[in-house]
């Protein structure tokens, strides 16, 4: 009803633009009008959509696509004004080419479902294109082993980078409950020493990084995960490869353009 309304108004402000014309005409506008003439009008509006009831939908489809068009545009700018923390944060890892021509930068928690179904497409969206640098944001929202798991990340991260995509990827492979000590087992299990990533893991500075991923996400209205940003577009919620693979063609198209 509500995006109906909403069409039903753009179809009016047409006809009113029609009156705006006839001001410049010196004829009279919708405001000159007498209260009956207003009547006569708006009986003459309905009876057309009434008449001509796609107009509706037209109208409601133009509606969509500026909304769409103003979103994106949003999008881009957001972006634009966070890119040195979204694409050059030396305190990020970078997998996939480090000198791909499209950047992916996703922001995921190891204890969310759809991250996890998400992550082996991702593996194939590498694997099928090359040159996409791809960006991991620690972004744990799903509770406290959430954080503790995100914490124990970013420590290994800082700790010995070498490891950190064999880290991610067992992480994110993991079909258990996903608890601190089952996080800290698999880094022992890939060769960090527990106690020392324990000790950056509480860290005031891995604190502070994790802050940041928050405060970026929250400033480009990011609420779930996996939330992704590719070039000047951001994708909230998990994209199957093929849909994906179509969205870099797109950035990559339009960079060049």
């Amino acid at each position: 009803m509500r995006r109906t309304l909403a069409a039903a108004a753009l179809v009016l402000a047409t006809a009113l633009g029609g009156a705006a014309v006839a001001q410049e005409q010196s004829t009279p506008t919708l405001s000159d009008m007498s209260p009956a003439e207003r009547e006569a009008l708006r009986i003459e509006i309905r009876a057309y959509l009434l008449e001509h009831p796609e107009v509706l939908m037209e109208a409601i489809q133009e509606l969509e696509k500026r909304r769409d068009a103003d979103a994106k545009k949003a999008d881009a700018e957001l972006i634009a004004d966070n890119s040195d923390a979204l694409f050059h944060d030396p305190n990020t890892w970078v997998g996939g080419n480090p000198d791909g021509d499209v950047t992916l930068v996703e922001f995921s928690d190891y204890r969310c479902g759809y991250c996890k179904r998400a992550f082996p497409e991702l593996k194939k969206l590498l694997e099928r294109d090359p040159n996409i640098r791809f960006v991991i944001k620690e972004f744990p929202i799903l509770g406290p082993d959430s954080v503790a798991a995100a914490s124990m990340a970013m420590a290994a991260l800082k700790v010995d980078r070498s490891k950190y995509g064999d880290l991610h990827d067992t992480l994110m492979r993991f079909n258990g409950q996903l608890t601190e000590a089952a996080a800290y087992r698999i880094a022992g299990n890939i060769g960090y020493d527990i106690a020392n990533l324990k000790r950056t893991a509480a860290s005031d500075e891995v604190k502070a990084r994790i802050g940041e991923t928050y405060e970026l996400a929250d400033t480009l209205g990011l609420r779930g995960t996996p939330s992704f940003v590719l070039g000047d577009r951001i994708i909230r919620g998990y994209l199957p490869i093929d849909a994906m693979l179509a969205a870099v063609v797109e950035v990559r198209t339009a960079a060049k353009n």
